[in-house]
């Protein structure tokens, strides 16, 4: 370890920086935001430096560098492009054993600035040693999407508790034990959902069910999360997070293996998918598995192809949910109409096409489509988009033609789209059921009918690999 992390408190201590550049902005800025009193000390002033004066959060010393003009500081950065400069001012600052950082030249330097992650009063840090200070900005990035930042309300939460928590669970194996199902739990995920008052509420509970040594009645929690269109990559990060943190997910078959592969191991997966006149388990029973499995103390994802609120009887799952008083969260994720669309090079709206979108299920009930405003659908200046309308494609075409859509209106069938599957067929109201029939289109497919699909031929940017 080439150096010790540590995190210094600069509430109201004086930092000097001497440099009047841009990078003497950005690390001032830096100081600031860790509560230092920050000096810019040089002869000549940037404008980046002089807005930082004119509101009041700095002090600048307008003169030339002299060893004793650290003297007063608890930390100094040398932050010129006069190389000399920078090694005087660093062995001022040695001399009176003042951490001192030197920009760019880590040789230099007692401390360093890594890339940080604040949420505040939880910060985490990253550094290269100097070595590599872009990969630093990067991993920090990488784990900025990986931090929510209501991390820092959830911090706090725990310090409002932390006394009494520690009063009331002598052992410190079983206090960790608490504090760990605390903040990697339900409560958590009720802070990052904005429901603080709800979450102290819970912990509060949870206490006391600790203390009485009732903690396994604690009922769970049910995360109906959108798994977006077939794509991984197409995740939200809260969706990722909640299926690798669960205790069972309950999965349809929409669902994209390359997914479920992403869920924790010693998860327990239920397969709970319909296809068409054939439900593996009917809708009322899942509704009823949810709600038996939170009320087991479990943690459950029920995972869904698309978005759970378009077509996706997520309203019913959660009405049992209410009923039972168990606590629940809906994560959006990426509707199959906007995942598929995009993927396949056909815009949803565009300005010279399509003013309005209209989203249908094309859904056969007893070898017919459920009836809709099909005059309606046929206005020109929209584009429609039927999920499940494999099965129904003859019958929809026919019937928008039947009540004024042109025969040579494009339409496009996308199979399995935003995967390494997606196939795209395009033709029209006419032409396109014939092109299916001499296909071997497999579910899940979407329909989307309308001018739209006329700018696939220049938009088209996503080709699945060849797997020969």
């Amino acid at each position: 370890m080439d150096y010790l992390p540590i995190f210094l408190n600069l509430k109201n201590e004086p930092c000097l920086i001497v440099g009047g550049g841009p990078v003497a902005a950005r690390k001032a800025e830096t100081l600031l935001q860790a509560g230092g009193l920050v000096s810019v000390q040089a002869p000549q002033i940037h404008d980046s430096v002089l807005k930082l004066r004119d509101s009041g959060r700095i002090t600048l010393i307008d003169k030339a560098f002299h060893p004793e003009d650290v003297c007063r500081f608890k930390l100094v950065v040398a932050a010129t492009d006069d190389a000399d400069l920078n090694a005087k001012i660093a062995e001022a600052a040695k001399t009176h054993n003042i951490p001192v950082n030197v920009v760019d030249q880590p040789a230099l330097c007692t401390f360093i600035f890594p890339a940080v992650i604040d949420r505040s009063p939880v910060v985490a840090a990253v550094s290269s040693g100097g070595a590599a200070p872009v990969l630093a900005r990067i991993l920090r990035m990488r784990l900025e999407s990986w931090i929510p930042p209501a991390y820092g309300r959830l911090a706090k939460l725990a310090a409002d508790f932390r006394v009494r928590v520690k009063q009331a669970i002598d052992d410190p194996r079983v206090r960790r034990r608490f504090w760990e199902n605390v903040l990697s739990g339900t409560i958590a995920e009720l802070v990052f959902a904005g429901r603080d008052k709800e979450a102290a509420q819970r912990l509060e509970q949870a206490l006391v069910a600790e203390a009485s040594g009732e903690r396994n009645r604690n009922v769970g929690m049910v995360y109906l999360v959108g798994a977006g269109p077939g794509d991984p990559d197409l995740l939200t990060i809260r969706a990722l997070r909640l299926i690798q943190e669960a205790d069972v997910v309950v999965y349809d078959r929409l669902v994209s293996p390359e997914i479920l592969d992403l869920v924790r191991r010693d998860a327990e997966k239920i397969y709970a998918g319909k296809q068409r006149n054939q439900h593996t388990l009917p809708q009322a029973e899942i509704n009823r598995l949810l709600a038996d499995l939170a009320k087991s103390g479990k943690r459950v994802v029920r995972l869904k192809g698309g978005d759970p609120f378009i077509f996706g009887r997520g309203g019913e799952e959660i009405e049992t949910l209410m009923n039972e008083g168990i606590a629940f969260q809906v994560v959006p994720g990426i509707t199959a109409a906007s995942g598929c669309a995009a993927y396949a090079g056909i815009p949803l709206t565009h300005r010279d096409h399509a003013q309005s979108c209209t989203f249908l299920t094309g859904h056969m009930k007893d070898g017919r489509l459920i009836d809709v405003d099909w005059k309606q659908l046929s206005r020109p200046g929209q584009t429609l988009v039927f999920y499940m309308g494999l099965q129904g494609l003859p019958e929809i075409c026919s019937r928008l033609i039947q009540h004024g859509c042109p025969a040579d209106l494009p339409a496009a069938l996308v199979q399995q789209g935003t995967t390494q599957s997606q196939l795209v067929l395009t033709g029209t109201l006419a032409t396109l059921p014939d092109l299916v029939n001499q296909s071997e289109v497999k579910a899940p497919t979407l329909l989307i009918i309308g001018t739209v699909v006329r700018l696939r031929k220049k938009l088209a940017w996503f080709e699945p690999f060849d797997k020969a």
